[in-house]
């Protein structure tokens, strides 16, 4: 059958913003997971999911349609999968709230009112948006080097963005005094994105830097604290509570990271019952999944919770580890940053450091290729990101994969620094370094 004709003309119809925007990349675009593969790119729990599992993969007691075994087991009800989930998850945010209620920052107690729960922490970084910001009229603040999503969400809500740079010359600390004159400056913006600890930086925002923001004097906005490593940082880290002493306050964590469970995508918004009251007003109303709340009370259960913890301290004992070994290695520079997640950031010379070797974008992603094409390691290339030149972001993985990467990384170095090939491909110097650096995670 011939083609209709048709007035339609997709640049004409579509939104700009929209046309414009890149597509979502991550590492796996370029370098596919078949099963022998290194995946120390998207700081992934590489211990596995925070479940008391058996060898097999499958669950201690497993139970299913609503008969369990014991508290740790997973109740599917796969015989009311026909029925739409439950819109409202209270049993969920219940053991959240008490999760994240240590009673360090304040002696109040969160309840399921000051909960969001969406499809990975990104749900609620696009409600927020849609929630305070008028397309093409109000702006957000973000603090590079940061997570990519927030300026990719500020693109599809036709909302502008400024910045202010972490002080790269004082660990990429936050500088609240600059972001509060920006504040006062331009009313327009609405939210303030802070991560923390940092991605890619690694290092948490000091809680008197996030209370002067907070204690602006005439600025009618939100602050946005990304929490989604916090579980790798100190215990009492988390503000998560301290929402209940700020109404502008939004506190963004994950099941993802330290619960191992990025695959179910379970994000979670701490906050103002007002504020959590609009993102939930705005929400799809069955947003979670059957499956995935099951997965997820079945994570936040004693038995299974204390997997995570140890998957935690296993994670904790290689990061201890890789900052101790690959200082050791001819071509590895500074840690930048801080280490209070399940990564770091460092750099990359173009010669070994004894020899006056200096950080180098050319290096760090050769090193970057040569290890995913030719050794199955694959790592995050940020040179491009500011503050960051030469520098690769290395997720801590098990013990093999850290013996494996520390062996791969000093021979890549090694050849790199004598000049040696190994048939890895070049290509386009800058276009690649951006293309390597534009994936977001």
């Amino acid at each position: 059958m011939a083609r209709g004709k048709s007035p339609f003309n997709l640049e004409t119809c579509a939104r700009k913003n929209i046309l414009s925007l890149q597509p979502y990349r991550c590492a796996r675009d370029d370098y596919k997971d078949d099963g022998t593969n290194i995946l120390l790119d998207a700081n992934e729990n590489a211990y596995g999911p925070g479940l008391a599992l058996q060898e097999d993969g499958k669950l201690a007691n497993e139970a299913t349609n609503g008969h369990a075994a014991d508290e740790r087991s997973l109740e599917v009800d796969l015989l009311g999968l026909n029925r739409y989930p439950d819109p409202h998850q209270v049993e969920l945010k219940q053991k959240l709230c008490r999760l994240r209620t240590t009673h360090t920052h304040t002696g109040k107690a969160l309840q399921p009112e000051n909960l969001f729960i969406g499809v990975g922490s990104d749900e609620a970084i696009d409600a927020i948006f849609r929630c305070f910001c008028v397309p093409g009229m109000d702006k957000i603040l973000t603090c590079p080097p940061t997570y990519g999503m927030y300026a990719v969400s500020a693109q599809v809500n036709d909302v502008s963005v400024t910045t202010v740079p972490l002080d790269g010359s004082d660990y990429f600390s936050l500088r609240p005094k600059v972001i509060n004159t920006a504040l006062t400056e331009d009313p327009s913006i609405k939210l303030v994105y802070l991560c923390s600890p940092g991605n890619p930086t690694g290092n948490l925002v000091s809680k008197a830097a996030v209370q002067e923001i907070l204690e602006h004097p005439t600025w009618n906005g939100v602050v946005v604290l990304d929490e989604a490593y916090i579980d790798f940082a100190p215990d009492g880290s988390s503000l998560a509570e301290w929402v209940l002493e700020w109404p502008n306050l939004v506190v963004m964590q994950t099941l993802s990271k330290a619960f191992g469970l990025a695959g179910i995508r379970l994000g979670a918004a701490f906050t103002s019952p007002d504020i959590a009251g609009l993102l939930n007003n705005l929400k799809a109303p069955y947003n979670i999944s059957s499956p995935t709340s099951a997965l997820a009370n079945a994570a936040l259960a004693p038995e299974n919770f204390n997997v995570m913890r140890d998957n935690r301290a296993k994670i904790l004992r290689q990061r201890d580890r890789l900052l101790k070994e690959l200082p050791k290695i001819p071509g590895i520079g500074r840690f930048l940053g801080g280490n209070h997640a399940n990564f770091l950031l460092v750099e990359i010379l173009d010669g070994p450091r004894g020899k006056g070797g200096k950080p180098n974008n050319e290096t760090a992603l050769s090193v970057y290729k040569h290890l995913a094409e030719n050794r199955g390691v694959v790592v995050r290339f940020r040179g491009k990101e500011y503050g960051c030149n030469g520098c690769l972001r290395i997720t801590v993985g098990t013990e093999r994969e850290v013996d494996r990467f520390l062996e791969d990384i000093k021979d890549v170095l090694s050849d790199l620094h004598e000049g040696i090939s190994d048939g890895c491909k070049t290509g386009n110097g800058e276009r690649d370094e951006k293309a390597a650096n534009n994936i977001v995670a």
